[in-house]
């Protein structure tokens, strides 16, 4: 397999360096930021004279433009920028760096950092890239900047209550292929999961893609969350950050060496019950805490016009520890995520772009404790080391052609489990071990301009998974050596996704199916996620998940692209679906997957969306109406009964309001079905024992759910150069209502009559939350 790829990226890279095109020539070059340096994504490159001879900057701010021989007028345009117009004598090859200033009157606040028409000309469907602004205003929960709780602000995305996992069009949380500068993030929550791990202060762009993933992504059923970090000033030294009720954050900038190289550090941490110790420590409980911290870093260095390096990486941890000490009991709970990332880009000539990376992330989860003389521990974790090399190619205005290869080889710790009760030691580690395994893929993609009307973007997608030793196979008992193939597995994924143009270019009508398939899997036994849930490969046990997804839109554009609408609706079936029994009951010293269930699934809904993309007043409302059904045979009789995360009504309003430029106002409201759960049905004893028999499979639902959240931010200098700073305050849950978290059953129990009475109660966790931040930021002055 290996030997395949290598020759197939030999043989692409041989027929892309000699391709020639006769009287055409081509620009390229990177946008940047002209006050920080940073490059810039997404920018729209085109000739002013005809805008269908135009290209877009990619990940990395490289843009690449094959025209005919002649004179133009080079249009570089970013919605929040200045547009910059650039006059060219094309007569040979050239290279054509832009650098844009930021100049967006109040008049002219923005929502969106893509291009104006994006949503209607592109043929991307079910793609949002959010601007880290927007970001920063949208009243979240304790008052800290969170991706992904605006990430569940958009159509087609659900959450449970304050948790920073998400749910894309029917699709579970392990479906999600959550990136942070390529680096794959398992658990990307803080928490347990009520705050995400991505400190707003170092993220520069933020993609979801729902619908139509392109063929270069892979490895999950449902959607990507392609997050990047900055880049660092190479202009200028700065620094900002905020000092909150619960937590405190700050990232230093600058150059290391102008113009060539930079950095960026970005650090954050929770002090709650820090500041509560001296109040706790005078109580039975003394020595409980919970914090988490965070630290983000990246570097790069430009060694010429063709090459430029980068490393970054992301370091975080929970830690909770929890003393009942007239009880002697102690239990402590650290879990985290680190990543780390090195990539080289070079460009071999100006219409062929590559990217090579090396990729190492870790996750780990680890839970001790005991009392008296009973102690225990639980650990478990996922290891990847990732190797990619990615091309871009433009051989022609018509054409953007990307295709690679990657590997990724697995290591995956179950919960391994060792304990002491005095001098007696018992563990599960003979019994659970480590799985391996390989994991790859190919891929090619085509976006072609076929016509001025038609553009579509093919791609196919080749992956392989190898379960490897050491191994015992559990149905045959033969014993594999380390690195020895146990299983084989392989999917075929065809990608293809186009958009036709109507009503001279507002309108728009777009379709696409995608095949995908996932190796990893993570079940839960919750309606969230926690840390505590557990990732498995596919084995000879576990088949991968496999869906495949047919999705069209309408889109429209209403004056001059203030209003932007669109109607979504998608089909998504669903196999090889992995959940736990009826009645489950974790066995430690057993494999997981010696418990899973198996069966389909199916996903459909429609998605209605409005937004005003510009003005004082700007926001969106958005509607979905959908189903996700689930059906197993070892579940409810073999019926088809809905997910956890099954909502039929979602709707969703944010809006922002400058009111003058010291006043920025916010604010959301959300409503959606309640959740669905499984009821008890009877209570009955037999022999004196307790007997407890639920309904059918989640054929009950919570009360509905909604909210509202109010955010205001004051800025007393916002023309003020050096330091200035300005005070973020917003209220979770405006008018405090007690939406239901779970219920859970109380029984009343009476052996001596035979009686048994179950009460049902509600858990709700979030009422009406106020917080207050001050924000600042210093920016080194200019030297004369």
């Amino acid at each position: 397999m290996n030997t395949r790829l290598f020759l197939l990226t030999c043989i692409l890279s041989f027929l892309a360096l000699n391709a020639t095109f006769s009287q055409n020539f081509t620009l390229s070059g990177y946008v940047k930021d002209a006050r920080s340096g940073e490059t810039l994504i997404g920018v729209n490159v085109y000739n002013k004279e005809n805008k269908l001879q135009g290209a877009a900057t990619n990940t990395y701010g490289f843009y690449s433009l094959t025209l005919p021989k002649g004179n133009y007028a080079i249009k570089f345009s970013f919605v929040g920028f200045q547009d910059k117009e650039i006059k060219v004598e094309l007569a040979a090859d050239q290279t054509l760096n832009a650098n844009l200033t930021e100049g967006v009157e109040l008049q002219e606040v923005v929502i969106t950092a893509e291009d104006k028409d994006k949503n209607v000309s592109k043929t991307e469907m079910g793609t949002v890239t959010l601007p880290i602004e927007n970001i920063k205003k949208t009243p979240v929960l304790f008052g800290e900047a969170d991706v992904l709780k605006v990430i569940q602000l958009l159509p087609g995305v659900k959450s449970m209550e304050g948790s920073s996992g998400f749910y894309v069009r029917g699709g579970g949380i392990d479906q999600n292929l959550v990136l942070l500068d390529e680096a794959i993030v398992y658990n990307p929550g803080h928490l347990l999961g009520f705050f995400s791990v991505f400190n707003a202060d170092a993220i520069k762009n933020t993609t979801l893609i729902k619908g139509g993933m392109p063929a270069q992504y892979g490895g999950r059923l449902s959607s990507v969350l392609d997050i990047q970090m900055k880049e660092g000033n190479n202009k200028a030294y700065e620094a900002e950050g905020g000092i909150g009720l619960i937590s405190s954050r700050l990232t230093v900038e600058g150059p290391i060496q102008k113009e060539k190289s930079s950095f960026i550090v970005s650090a954050r941490r929770t002090y709650g019950l820090d500041l509560a110790q001296p109040a706790i420590d005078k109580t039975r409980f003394a020595g409980t805490n919970y914090y988490f911290y965070d630290v983000n870093a990246k570097a790069n260095y430009q060694f010429s016009e063709k090459d430029r390096l980068y490393l970054s990486g992301y370091f975080g941890r929970d830690v909770f520890v929890f003393n009942s000490n007239d009880r002697g009991f102690n239990f402590r709970l650290p879990y985290g995520n680190a990543t780390t990332t090195l990539r080289w880009n070079h460009v071999f000539k100006p219409t062929l772009f590559m990217n090579v990376s090396g990729i190492y992330n870790d996750y780990d989860f680890s839970a001790g404790g005991g009392q008296d003389i009973f102690k225990f521990n639980v650990y478990s974790g996922v290891r990847d080391w990732n190797a990619k090399v990615d091309f871009d190619y433009y051989p022609s205005v018509k054409h953007s052609i990307k295709w690679g290869v990657n590997y990724t080889y697995h290591r995956l710790t179950p919960n391994i489990a060792t304990g002491s009760n005095g001098e007696q030691v018992f563990t599960n580690a003979d019994k659970i071990k480590p799985k391996f395994a390989h994991e790859y893929a190919v891929y090619i993609s085509d976006d072609w301009k076929a016509t001025p009307q038609l553009t579509l973007n093919a791609g196919l997608r080749l992956s392989a998974f190898q379960q490897i030793g050491p191994y015992t196979s559990e149905k045959t008992g033969k014993t594999f050596a380390k690195g020895e193939v146990a299983k084989v597995y392989g999917g075929i994924e065809p990608r293809l996704t186009g958009t036709y143009k109507m009503n001279n270019g507002v309108s728009s009508l777009k379709f696409g199916v995608t095949m995908t398939t996932q190796y990893l899997h993570l079940v839960s036994n919750s309606t969230s996620s926690f840390p505590s849930d557990v990732w498995v490969l596919s084995s000879e046990l576990v088949q991968p998940q496999r869906g495949i997804q047919y999705a069209m839109g309408y889109f429209h554009n209403f004056d001059d692209n203030m209003w932007e609408t669109s109607i979504e609706v998608y089909y998504k079936n669903l196999r090889n679906q992995i959940d736990y029994p009826e009645n489950y009951v974790p066995k430690q010293a057993e494999d997981v997957e010696k418990s899973f269930v198996f069966g389909n699934g199916r996903a459909y809904g429609a998605e209605f969306f409005i937004k005003k993309a510009k003005g004082r007043l700007n926001g969106w409302i958005g509607y979905t109406w959908s189903r996700t059904l689930r059906e197993f045979p070892d579940i409810n009789g073999g019926r088809v009964y809905p997910s956890v995360y099954d909502r039929i009504h979602d709707v969703v309003v944010v809006s922002n309001y400058a009111i003058h430029r010291k006043w920025d106002l916010s604010a959301n409201f959300v409503f959606s079905t309640g959740n669905s759960f499984t009821p008890l049905k009877h209570l009955y004893f037999i022999d004196q024992k307790l007997n407890v028999e639920y309904g059918d499979r989640n054929s009950l639902r919570l009360p509905n759910y909604h909210r509202a959240d109010f955010g205001a931010t004051y800025t007393p200098k916002p023309d003020k150069v050096g330091f200035k700073s300005s005070w973020t305050f917003s209220v979770y849950n405006f008018y405090n209502r007690w939406n239901p978290f779970f219920v859970y059953y109380d029984i009343q129990q009476s052996f001596e009559k035979g009686t048994a009475k179950a009460t049902a109660q509600q858990v709700t966790i979030f009422p009406i939350i106020p917080s207050i931040t001050w924000n600042y930021k210093w920016q080194q002055k200019k030297k004369v």
